[in-house]
């Protein structure tokens, strides 16, 4: 299974609009950060998490040539608003994309791209087919566990495929969540920044789960411009570090 990190930035991206911070204005091409979402590459088939507004660029800059599902971790823009980029994936093909999710980021794409939904406009828009999450699926010989875990008040999905597990945009893992999510070989985690936030992990509470959870290698992702890159990866220990847009993991 490959997974490829299209984006790794927090919802505003980095380099924030109008910013002229040290990171913002920074030439390592890490510290250029999309908006969050990862492409997962398995027997010839590609799995999209989450569909940012970044999505067209972020496609054509990884040669991304087909999109056979979609997962969502949950409705907000910075996860979701790219989702009409998903029609170019439509033409030539027969049966519409399968997009699984929550009830609640369904209910939202209903709402969102309602003209998707509408026969009126049939041959332009993404042809999709929501499936909500209950439980495990098997998609294209991957299964896939959904894993409920907290964005402030908001209980949002992360996904465990074998020994990998996505985890982004949380504050806190609750107990059942945290034991499904041992024995991993891979964690991808948000870590927003230092300085405290109301619905994100920082970096020293990221630390803190990545310590009790113990998986052989963790990325740090939904990185802010208040983190920059090397010298984040300088503070943090032996098997943890920044994700950044491009890096491509090879995961058993």
């Amino acid at each position: 299974m490959r997974v490829t990190f299209l984006g790794t930035g927090t919802s505003v991206g980095v380099p924030r609009i109008a910013c002229e911070c040290g990171v913002c204005t920074s030439t390592d091409p890490r510290n250029k950060r999309l908006r969050c979402a990862i492409a997962i590459e398995h027997l010839d088939r590609s799995i999209l998490i989450d569909t940012p507004p970044d999505l067209r660029t972020q496609a054509l800059r990884h040669d991304l040539r087909r999109v056979d599902a979609v997962l969502f971790t949950h409705g907000h823009a910075d996860h979701l608003h790219g989702l009409d980029d998903v029609r170019s994936y439509c033409f030539g093909r027969d049966e519409p994309i399968p997009v699984y999710g929550d009830r609640p980021t369904l209910d939202r794409i209903t709402r969102v791209f309602d003209y998707a939904f509408d026969s009126a406009w049939a041959q332009a828009v993404p042809r999709m087919s929501l499936h909500p999450i209950r439980g495990a699926l098997e998609l294209f010989g991957l299964r896939i566990q959904p894993v409920t875990v907290m964005h402030g008040r908001l209980p949002v999905l992360a996904f465990r495929i074998g020994r990998f597990a996505y985890v982004t945009d949380c504050n806190a893992i609750p107990d059942e969540a945290m034991s499904q999510l041992r024995g991993l070989d891979v964690l991808v985690l948000g870590a927003l920044r230092h300085k405290g936030h109301p619905t994100h992990f920082t970096v020293d509470e990221a630390l803190e789960i990545v310590a009790e959870l113990a998986p052989r290698q963790a990325y740090f992702t939904h990185i802010a411009h208040d983190l920059d890159h090397q010298a984040t990866n300088d503070y943090l220990p032996e098997a943890v570090e920044l994700a950044y847009d491009g890096l491509v993991l090879e995961v058993s």
